[in-house]
């Protein structure tokens, strides 16, 4: 099924203010999950809204919240969430860096105690838009759910790495993905009838490849909304590669911003630490260069001939332009497992049932 974006996005909204948001936060979250069910990143999008509802009802996460800084110096910042919506944080923090940046050519913000940060791209794309680069590690201090390299038992999140890079008369370069090798996101989309994952992107605790969803989740019920108890675990991308990167984003988002590194503690709220670095390149390099020499590179690289069945080699950013342009025409695709679990929760809310079906 294909649900009409405008009205998707509006019910949303109406979902979140209703569950305790202010308008400010509703509508922010609003757009951010909407964003990136448009873009593609479904696994970020409005498959998150009956989980993050669940979050508000069981306490935790706190809503409406002003986060603070707690560190700060010319062209660095530590910003503590206070345990507060990743969409009222990240965005918040984001903007605290590229303003420096702006003036400093450079800077780097640590987030601790954020709720789920969403899709980090959001964050590159923001800065690019102001025309700075940005550089993402993030990390959780719960939800252990991807092993390292050699292993079957969970010791990372899938702590999400993201970067942009802006480009004159281009959209950004915009390169945003989980260190598993998929996003539990996407997972819970297949674990909901949606789209399968890769038949290695899982292993069970015998140590054998697999992308039985019920390894991480402990059920085969398509509408487990918050459970991971299931004994296995996702597999970094890359083998080493992969594995190396997560870690490094739990030093990095972890133990430098003092966020906290990952650990087994099931009581623990599910939290997001995030290291960001900015940078404005008007500060170190020639714009009329810089602008010629990204041009040049683009060329020769969209020039390399495509594979059997492949019709043109894209960017980084490129298939989230294409999925926007089709999905604000044509609808968002969804799984009726996942409309009928947002459409409970709406019910739940007493959300007009016409502002429900407008949706259709």
């Amino acid at each position: 099924m294909k649900l009409k974006s405008k009205p998707l996005k509006i019910l949303i909204f109406t979902i979140f203010k209703k569950a305790g948001c202010n308008k400010a936060e509703a509508e922010r979250i609003a757009e951010y999950l909407t964003k990136a069910s448009l873009v593609g990143h479904d696994s970020h999008g409005v498959i998150r809204t009956p989980r993050y509802v669940d979050m508000i009802k069981d306490n935790h996460i706190v809503t409406n919240v002003k986060p603070k800084i707690l560190m700060e110096s010319n062209n660095f910042s530590i910003v503590d969430g206070l345990d507060g919506f990743g969409q009222t944080v990240g965005p918040f923090a984001c903007k605290l860096g590229i303003k420096k940046a702006k003036k400093y050519g450079n800077s780097i913000i640590g987030i601790k105690n954020s709720g789920h940060l969403g899709r980090i791209g959001d964050f590159s794309e923001m800065a690019a838009e102001k025309g700075i680069i940005s550089v993402h590690f993030v990390n959780s201090i719960a939800g252990l759910l991807v092993a390292p390299y050699g292993s079957w038992e969970r010791r990372f999140s899938t702590n999400p790495f993201s970067a942009g890079v802006p480009i004159k008369n281009k959209k950004p370069f915009i390169l945003d993905f989980a260190t598993s090798l998929v996003a539990e996101g996407k997972a819970y989309v297949a674990h909901q009838g949606g789209k399968s994952i890769p038949k290695n992107a899982l292993i069970n605790d015998k140590g054998n490849d697999t992308n039985d969803t019920s390894v991480i989740y402990g059920t085969k019920d398509p509408n487990a909304k918050s459970s991971r108890g299931g004994t296995g675990a996702f597999q970094p991308f890359g083998l080493h590669k992969g594995s190396g990167l997560s870690f490094l984003c739990e030093l990095l988002a972890g133990a430098v911003t003092g966020s906290g590194m990952g650990r087994d503690n099931k009581s623990q709220p599910f939290r997001n630490g995030m290291f960001s670095i900015y940078l404005n390149p008007s500060k170190y390099v020639k714009g009329k260069e810089y602008d010629q020499e990204i041009k040049r590179y683009i060329k020769f690289f969209k020039s390399a001939e495509p594979n059997k069945g492949v019709n043109q080699v894209l960017m980084p950013g490129e298939k989230e332009i294409h999925n926007e342009k089709d999905r604000l025409k044509n609808g968002i695709p969804m799984t009726k497992i996942t409309w009928d679990a947002i459409k409970d929760t709406a019910i739940s809310l007493k959300i007009d049932s016409k502002l429900i079906n407008k949706c259709l």
